[in-house]
């Protein structure tokens, strides 16, 4: 399988350069792709200077355009996965040779790295939220996803089509339970997460409860116009 890691990065100057270190290094059969997110920090900068394999978004647009951008390049050049890595660190790249040999064994169109089937996985609000999410997919969609917020997702090459094309697809959970409506079989794989490395996330607690409240009544009514 030719695997092409997605790494989107808004001002990530403190994390990038040690997370592409560590995934060509862990995984030097993987090809990746950079996409800087319109950021302001000294992310282009690292791009440039280290000659990370890259794209510049003129702006920022957003994780969704951002992963959609690496998805349409995935889909152009021809690769059989994509899997999409945070940039801050949080994911180990490890993992990655046994999603893909889950998704070849298995037949499946996506797999998820599990920090719950590890032992882990979020806690507070965000992990109650998380949890719910869970609930509300076992209900419409009759699956079990344990870690429905895991960022480290692998598609294969028909989900990649469908992400690079679709105005409504999101990486997303709420995307997720839509694809499982659609006929997608989803697989878990356990997998340890760091904390972030560096720099600051966008989600603190008002706005995790915004958006797991979102999610949730994405699930629950919009999905089924889309």
């Amino acid at each position: 399988m030719r695997v092409l890691a997605i790494v989107p990065a808004y001002n990530e100057e403190e994390c990038l350069a040690n997370t592409v270190r560590e995934l060509t290094q862990a995984c030097p059969d993987v090809d990746y792709l950079v996409i800087n997110d319109g950021s302001s920090d000294a992310t282009p900068r690292i791009c440039d200077e280290l000659a990370l394999s890259h794209i510049d978004l003129p702006v920022n647009c957003g994780l969704t355009s951002a992963v959609r951008a690496g998805m349409k390049y995935a889909t152009r050049h021809g690769y059989d996965a994509a899997v999409q890595i945070d940039s801050d660190g949080q994911h180990i790249p490890t993992y990655i040779p046994t999603m893909a040999k889950t998704m070849r064994d298995e037949g499946a169109d996506i797999v998820i790295a599990s920090r719950n089937l590890a032992g882990g996985g979020a806690v507070g609000a965000r992990g109650a939220g998380a949890r719910l999410i869970t609930a509300i997919i076992r209900r419409t969609c009759g699956a079990t996803i344990t870690d429905p917020t895991s960022g480290m997702r692998m598609y294969n090459r028909a989900m990649v089509e469908a992400l690079a094309r679709g105005f409504d697809l999101a990486p997303e959970p709420d995307t997720i339970a839509l694809l499982i409506r659609r006929g997608a079989k989803v697989i878990e794989v356990p997998a340890e997460m760091r904390e972030r490395q560096g720099g600051t996330s966008y989600l603190h607690f008002m706005s995790s409860i915004s958006y797991m409240a979102r999610t949730c009544l994405s699930i629950l009514l919009f999905q089924w116009f889309r």
